[in-house]
């Protein structure tokens, strides 16, 4: 596509409402920040940009015909995947239109997106990149060819990393769909409305597999203060009685977080809140554990990833098991859950390091405190991974597979894909009708079947409602494949007759 003269943006302004459509595909179950932010900095500059979030709403055949601008936000790879099937429906419903892949995961598969599915291409901190994008379309076309952080056909430039300005306008949330639509906190036999906004982005940290490295190279920026906190205020307006603080790392900045989490206490005595810390920090600054409770912080996750010492060096997490164990009991004596995710299966987790796992998780009475779709997770390897270039992962690929976004990998031991793929299918068929406890029960009785091993052990009690881990009711994490749940809107998308695309 020539930039400056074939698109359909000529043909109608894009000032005029809707012809900006900002589309978010997958945010772990949150009312998508990846949208809500950019809509403001937009609604800011004069534009009247829509919104579709097609985790929660049906496939707008309206919304994507009267665009001539389509931004799709994919801040992880589920939300990639679903993302180029929404380009294909607009593909086909509006050919004419601008299709803009913007986040994590665009600059990631830069090359890709734009030989297949996208005009142009934004990764990095993409609010400015993208507001400058639309701005040209209407001030200089010329312009669009050779704007910092954008890519597209014939040119493909490093995503922009520079501090978010001072006086950055608040997300935009009045075109979303409410709160209610979204994952709830479940806490004592109650749910609750959940708000999500960042203090910062990116991380201060080099954790070979984790995405943001070959974006951030370890940098990390801050939000306004006063910006998040304009947020957090229109979400409680919303009927928000708690918050989930979506940075990479809570305590990559501890100042900024927690001058934050005191503003918002101090506005907001009773909002409740959860965040997230590498295993590190939390040992580094386990002195503002304490503070953290009594502001309202019921639990926080951490990227524990696995409890073998081997592989938490092959992926350079920065901690040990016996850090993990340190961290938690510092957590729990503050008052406050930790919830480790994991990457249950790598190339360098043995069968005796997966039925150990169980084991730890056990004597640490950390049952209700993990969703059980941890322990299927599969070590995601995405193009630009720095496991390519830091790690031995290259003697376990079997290539590319570009149309899922990832490498295809083998562990060496068959028994272990074998096993992934069981207890894939045990989570899933499980659903949301069975107990953590019972599900971790029939997981770890699929692994020492296959180990060989089998250890008698009393029925278990399930807890009492009373006893649950606060949580949230989104259980699915960035490294999950895409639930046929989440295809439906897609495969169901577009009017009656044409049929869905295929898988």
């Amino acid at each position: 596509m020539d930039l400056t003269t074939t698109t359909n943006t000529a043909c109608v302004s894009l000032r005029e409402p809707g012809a900006i459509l900002l589309i978010s595909c997958y945010e772990l179950g949150h009312q998508p920040l990846g949208i809500a932010q950019p809509l403001g900095l937009l609604e800011e500059a004069g534009y009247q940009p829509a919104a579709l979030d097609i985790a929660v709403e049906p496939f707008d055949e309206e919304r994507i015909q009267r665009a001539r601008f389509i931004g799709i936000s994919v801040p992880m790879h589920t939300a990639l995947r679903l993302g180029v099937r929404v380009s294909g429906l607009v593909r086909r419903y509006n050919p004419g239109c601008h299709i803009c892949f913007y986040g994590l995961y665009a600059s990631l598969n830069a090359e890709y997106l734009l030989e297949h599915f996208a005009d142009t291409v934004i990764g990095g901190e993409y609010e400015r990149p993208l507001l400058e994008l639309i701005d040209a379309f209407e001030k200089d076309r010329a312009a669009v060819a050779t704007l910092d952080g954008v890519s597209h056909r014939g040119r493909t430039v490093e995503p922009v990393l520079t501090r978010l300005p001072a006086l950055l306008p608040p997300p935009s949330r009045t075109g979303l769909p409410p709160l209610h639509r979204y994952a709830r906190l479940q806490l004592d036999g109650h749910e609750g409305l959940v708000g999500y906004v960042e203090a910062s982005r990116g991380c201060l940290h080099h954790c070979l597999h984790c995405p943001i490295v070959p974006v951030y190279n370890g940098r990390f920026f801050l939000v306004p203060e006063d910006s998040v906190l304009q947020d957090i205020r229109q979400l409680v307006k919303a009927g928000a009685t708690h918050m989930t603080f979506g940075d990479p790392d809570f305590l990559n900045g501890p100042g900024h977080s927690m001058r934050i989490v005191r503003a918002m206490h101090a506005e907001f005595p009773h909002l409740t809140f959860d965040c997230t810390a590498k295993i590190e920090h939390i040992l580094k600054r386990r002195s503002l554990l304490p503070e953290l409770a009594e502001l309202g912080c019921l639990f926080l996750i951490s990227a524990v990833e696995s409890f073998s010492n081997t592989v938490l060096d092959c992926l350079k997490k920065g901690h040990t098991q016996a850090d993990v164990i340190t961290a938690l009991e510092a957590v729990r004596s503050a008052g406050i859950t930790l919830r480790p995710s994991l990457v249950a299966f790598t190339p360098w987790t043995t069968l005796n390091d997966y039925v150990e796992m169980f084991e730890i998780v056990e004597s640490n009475d950390l049952i209700d405190a993990i969703d059980p779709v941890q322990y299927t997770i599969r070590l995601l390897i995405p193009p630009g991974s720095a496991l390519l270039e830091h790690s031995d992962i290259h003697r376990y690929l079997r290539g590319l597979s570009q149309t899922n976004f990832q490498y295809h990998w083998l562990h060496p031991d068959p028994r272990m894909d074998t096993l992934h793929a069981q207890v894939n299918k045990a989570v899933q068929e499980a659903g949301s009708t069975e107990g953590s406890e019972m599900i971790f029960e029939r997981l770890r009785a699929m692994a020492e079947a296959v180990a060989g091993v089998r250890h008698a052990r009393p029925a278990r009690r399930r807890s009492s409602i009373n006893r649950k881990a606060p949580r949230l009711t989104e259980p699915w994490f960035c490294c999950a494949e895409p639930t046929d749940e989440q295809f439906r809107p897609l495969r169901e998308g577009g009017p009656a007759g044409q049929g869905p695309l295929p898988r």
